[in-house]
């Protein structure tokens, strides 16, 4: 246990940026889940609307330093060219 204010406010701070990181990590993770969903479905109006909410997704998530900036292009890239791909 921590003996210090400073040991002890650290570790109050390391739990608030922990939920923040646990949140952005999360519902990035869904936003390419939901991308991954309309592509699988063939429906590219659906796949376009979540990509969009995805890439704001994924932008943030490396602005909050939890992606690398290289694997957030990779991401994005990704999937923008399989929406692409699509008919429809």
């Amino acid at each position: 246990m921590a003996n210090h204010a400073s040991a002890r406010k650290r570790i109050r701070q390391t739990e608030t940026i922990t939920q923040r990181n646990k949140h952005f990590r999360s519902t990035t993770r869904t936003h390419v889940k939901r991308v991954r969903a309309a592509i699988s479905a063939g429906d590219k109006a659906a796949a376009e609307a979540a990509l969009a909410m995805c890439t704001k997704r994924i932008d943030q998530a490396v602005q909050k330093g939890l992606w690398h900036r290289k694997a957030g292009s990779r991401y994005i890239s990704r999937l923008t060219s399989q929406v692409r791909a699509l008919e429809g």
